[in-house]
């Protein structure tokens, strides 16, 4: 089961928005090391970065090939280093990639990029992002002596994705680019930007940070990745946040409320919104009125279901994660739009975690709240209306941990601003 999470707000409310700054990359898109991102049929999206990775991990095209070649896999074992000490260290540019997405020159592409509202689909893009997120670590992991890598890499959570104010228009060339920009033992982070061509320059659209872990040749153990060196200040200081942003979800995941009670603030938060729907009426517990432009949580459900067919899957046989991005985050749009009553925005993406992997032919319940299941991923999106939405209520204690759930995230966006209705990304 996903379970999509959203955050709504009204424009010209203070909204929340991140501050972190971004480095304009290499401007030229006929760089050596540019891979184009066209369609050679509707059902590859991303035909030259995903041909690549077929490439660097021996996967195969065809269905009925594909568990043969996985098997082949288990020969590359004696490829992978018995520590960390035994890899080459790695500069940050040796991973660095350039992906042009040629909306504009290539016109045929439009389509599968276009919204009603003549729009770039932000869910597009978060399967863009992270089929460039793998190809930037395997660039990391390079092992020049072997022509297939031992390593399974595969993407373990999306930290954070910042919208910087840019619309995006569906006849304009897109631009991706990004490196590996911290390193553990098993894990790495990547940083990743999108531009878009506006005149004869490519201007910084999103700023996003994904986390991949390296598993062996199997996938089913971890396996050591190369040290990265810093060559610069600049360098220093983004592999110094990478070291913060790891202490930052450890410290985030030990204070959840799954494990940790609410903070006294936050009880009391849930109490006053309790009590603010009690009928002074019968003067009992039991009585709920929502007060005025509310609606009950409950109410605001919407649930999807979706087959997972061999043609969403990823070099490693199981559910493409850029696919259940895109689903999750085009589920969550509808219940934003469906509840504010207006098109909606998205701000920001945040705490994106692949707790499992997905098989094929598993089916994908995206809110679901049937029979057993098993929560394989969680979804945080943040949105923007351009009308003012009502208040949500919590009536369970369930709903209540949710409500604070959202609350946090929200509240963890850095710098307040007012954003504009023509700066934002829709579906």
């Amino acid at each position: 089961m996903r379970r999509a999470a959203l955050r709504l707000c009204a424009l010209g409310k203070g909204q929340l928005t991140p501050g972190r700054g971004l480095t304009q990359g290499p401007q030229n898109p006929k760089k050596q090391g540019i891979f184009h991102i066209h369609e050679a049929c509707s059902s590859i999206h991303v035909n030259h970065v995903r041909d690549k990775l077929r490439e660097i991990v021996g996967a195969s095209t065809n269905w009925r090939d594909h568990v043969k070649a996985m098997e082949e896999r288990k020969l590359l074992h004696s490829f992978l280093a018995k520590s960390q000490d035994g890899l080459p260290p790695r500069r940050m540019k040796d991973s660095y990639i350039e992906v042009l997405l040629p909306l504009g020159s290539e016109p045929e592409l439009r389509e599968k990029y276009l919204t009603v509202q003549n729009t770039v689909r932000f869910g597009r893009i978060l399967e863009d992002l992270d089929s460039l997120g793998v190809l930037i670590c395997y660039m990391h992991n390079k092992i020049h002596s072997a022509k297939m890598s031992p390593l399974s890499i595969v993407t373990a959570l999306v930290d954070k994705i910042d919208m910087c104010k840019k619309s995006l228009s569906p006849e304009q060339d897109i631009k991706f680019s990004g490196h590996v920009s911290w390193v553990g033992k098993t894990s790495m982070e990547v940083k990743m930007q999108m531009f878009q061509l506006h005149g004869d320059e490519f201007c910084p659209v999103l700023d996003a940070t994904f986390v991949m872990v390296a598993r062996d040749s199997e996938n089913k153990g971890p396996a050591f990745v190369n040290p990265l060196i810093p060559e610069s200040p600049e360098e220093e200081e983004l592999f110094r946040q990478g070291e913060l942003n790891k202490g930052r979800r450890i410290a985030f995941s030990s204070t959840s409320l799954l494990k940790m009670a609410p903070s006294a603030e936050e009880r009391t938060t849930i109490h006053e919104m309790f009590l603010s729907t009690l009928d002074p009426k019968t003067i009992s517990f039991r009585s709920r009125v929502l007060p005025s432009n509310a609606v009950w949580m409950e109410n605001s459900k919407l649930k999807s279901l979706e087959i997972c067919h061999p043609q969403e899957r990823n070099i490693f046989n199981r559910i493409f994660g850029g696919f259940l991005m895109r689903k999750a985050y085009e589920l969550a749009w509808a219940t934003a739009c469906s509840f504010g009553g207006s098109r909606p925005f998205v701000v920001a993406v945040d705490d994106i975690m692949f707790q499992k992997p997905v098989e094929v032919g598993s089916l994908l319940f995206l809110s679901s709240q049937e029979k057993q299941h098993t929560t394989t991923n969680v979804f945080h999106f943040t949105f923007m209306s351009e009308k003012e939405v009502p208040l949500v209520f919590p009536k369970t204690y369930g709903e209540s941990m949710l409500y604070l759930d959202g609350q946090r995230h929200f509240n963890s966006m850095s710098g307040p601003a007012t954003l504009r209705k023509d700066y934002l990304v829709e579906p």
